[in-house]
């Protein structure tokens, strides 16, 4: 058995011929459009994870500055208070205990001035004291942090001390001194002594 199947044959119109040409060129521009959409998505993802890693580093940063603006306040208040205890206490004493405030006050000095401020002590000042009954009373009105870091500070203290000399008349007298602080095991320790 054979089957025939009737085909009909139709002539193609320039039209369609036309038509179906622009729809491949039209296609075309798609595909190539589609494209270089995916490089603008990679840039603008790299861009964006660019930005919060940059985003990411700087908050670190203004973090870790902010701990060492505290640090460094912290420093500064504590080496002022320090420095003005620390004056008052080495320049403070009466004939009758200048051997214990003197030793007392040494406790809050360090390195090669406390070496120089023991000599200075046991040589000329208490025995000074005790012979010609010399008092020393020091207050510190002001002091002002000059510098600061977390383990060294200078400080400007301003110092009024009125001195007795056996039943004369007290004589009153101001300075101004540089105190130079260490930290040392936890603890502002005056370093240098210096009179501006």
């Amino acid at each position: 058995m054979t089957v025939t199947v009737d085909v009909e044959e139709r002539p193609v119109e320039p039209d369609e011929t036309e038509a179906a040409e622009e729809a491949v060129v039209e296609a075309e521009p798609a595909a190539v459009q589609s494209d270089s959409r995916k490089p603008w998505a990679r840039w603008t993802g790299l861009t964006l994870a660019f930005a919060a890693m940059l985003l990411a580093v700087a908050a670190g940063y203004f973090n870790w500055q902010d701990g060492s603006v505290r640090l460094a306040q912290a420093a500064a208040t504590e080496s002022v208070r320090a420095a003005s205890d620390g004056t008052v206490a080495m320049l403070s004493y009466r004939p009758e205990t200048v051997d214990t405030e003197l030793k007392s006050a040494a406790g809050r000095l360090t390195g090669g001035f406390r070496d120089e401020y023991t000599k200075l002590v046991d040589t000329v000042v208490a025995p000074g004291a005790k012979q010609k009954h010399i008092s020393a009373v020091a207050t510190v009105p002001d002091a002002a942090s000059v510098s600061a870091t977390e383990n060294h500070a200078v400080v400007l203290v301003f110092v009024n001390q009125t001195t007795t000399i056996g039943a004369d008349s007290p004589t009153a007298s101001t300075s101004t001194v540089r105190v130079t602080l260490d930290k040392v095991h936890d603890r502002w320790l005056i370093s240098q002594f210096d009179p501006v």
